[in-house]
Parts: structure tokens; C-alpha cells; sequence
């Protein structure tokens, strides 16, 4: 990531664009290097322009923000987050979001601080999940309105130590590697090292798939 975290913009509404650009170039530490009406257009500005963050809304026309999601981490991998910024507050919505490979999830009614926060959030490499989504999905499970997609694999599960279960909590419910070594009075290279250890026993690559994995099946508690 450059030293300025570049980022592109992707909404159909020319009024919402012209609103972000101004808002984030405000920021010292952004450069908005482009925008995009459409899916289609966002796929190639992101070969071309190379930015670290790509904020996507949902619904565009034509080929819509899942599958512009897909194609540029299928082609750019983790080089390039994907941060959703969008009306829709559904889970539906939110599980297709991760699931295309998003690395964090605004509602477009979140405040200003907010999306520059999850910006900065997402280009340092963490998963940004606003609290208004993260604690309507989390009260979904306490109350069994949400049923897991796939059932967790105990197998996998028991090899994870006590130590190793409350750290993978606590990642899925969004806490960055200082939060949780300040909750847990340890350090941030021994957070970094649970989680190596957690993403190897579950057989999962990134901080992302670690946090579907456990919202998916409901082992947030």
C-alpha cells in the first residue's frame, strides 16, 4: 500500500460519488484516484488505476457489487480491499457481501467518521464491520431468527485451545489484534500468533474468512 491509501469510488448516483470524493479528499492520508457508475466500469479502473480501496455500493446496474466483488479479488487477490457501502442492512445482503470476498461492510447511513474510519481500517489489512450491522446479525443469532449456512466442522474445532476459541470470538466480532491484546492483557504478536495458529486448525487463509466462518454458524455468543 502506498503511502496515501488510494481509493476508488463505485456508486450509479453521480450526487453520491461527487459527495465522497469531496468528503475523503479531504483527508490527508486519501487520494481518490477514481470513480465508477457501474460494475463493469469498476473492474477495469481497478486494473488500471490500482487503488488500495475500492468502497462499493450493491446495486448498480448492469453487473451488480457481488459480482464486481468477485472478479476483483479473484484477479487482485488481498492486494485490493473491497470495502460495501450500501443501504442494505440484511443479512442476506451483508453473507453475499463477505462471501464475494469483502473486506468490511458500511451502511450508507453510518456517519462520516465512520466510512473514513473503515476505510483506514480495511487498507491496514483488518475486517471493518460497522456496529449497527455487526449487532442486528449477532442479536439475529441469540434469538435463532438466523440459521447457520453450513454447520461448523467439530473436528476442526476441537483442535482449537481455550485460549485460541476466545481470540476467534473476539476477531469475529470485530476487534482489532490491540483491542484484543489489551482485553486479554497479552501482546499484539501473541494475538498475531494465536491467530496464525486459528486460521491453520480451521484450514482458513485470511482475517475475513475467519469471520464469516464463525458469523455463518452461529459461534458468536
Amino acid at each position: 500500500m502506498s503511502e496515501r491509501i488510494r481509493v476508488l469510488l463505485v456508486d450509479d448516483h453521480a450526487v453520491i460519488r461527487d459527495g465522497l470524493r469531496l468528503l475523503l479528499s479531504a483527508e490527508a492520508d486519501f487520494e481518490v484516484v477514481g470513480t465508477a457508475c457501474s460494475g463493469e466500469e469498476a473492474a477495469r479502473l481497478v486494473s488500471s488505476l490500482q487503488p488500495d480501496v475500492v468502497v462499493m455500493d450493491i446495486t448498480l446496474e448492469g453487473q451488480d457489487g457481488l459480482e464486481t466483488t468477485r472478479q476483483i479479488k479473484t484477479r487482485h487477490e488481498d492486494r485490493v480491499k473491497v470495502l460495501a457501502l450500501t443501504i442494505h442492512e440484511g443479512p442476506d445482503y451483508f453473507f453475499a457481501m463477505l462471501e464475494a470476498g469483502a473486506d468490511g461492510y458500511v451502511p450508507k447511513r453510518a456517519a462520516s467518521e465512520d466510512l473514513i474510519q473503515a476505510i483506514r481500517v480495511v487498507a491496514g489489512g483488518e475486517v471493518y464491520l460497522h456496529h449497527s450491522v455487526a449487532g442486528v446479525l449477532v442479536q439475529d443469532f441469540l434469538n435463532g431468527e438466523a440459521q447457520p449456512v453450513e454447520s461448523p466442522n467439530p473436528v476442526n474445532l476441537a483442535r482449537l485451545t481455550d485460549r485460541e476459541r476466545v481470540i476467534m470470538l473476539l476477531i469475529a466480532e470485530g476487534l482489532r489484534n490491540q483491542d484484543i491484546a489489551e482485553q486479554l492483557t497479552i501482546s499484539p504478536k501473541t494475538v498475531s500468533r494465536h491467530r496464525e495458529n486459528i486460521l491453520r486448525k480451521l484450514n482458513l487463509r485470511t482475517r475475513s474468512e475467519l469471520i464469516r466462518y464463525a458469523i455463518k454458524n452461529g459461534l458468536i455468543e
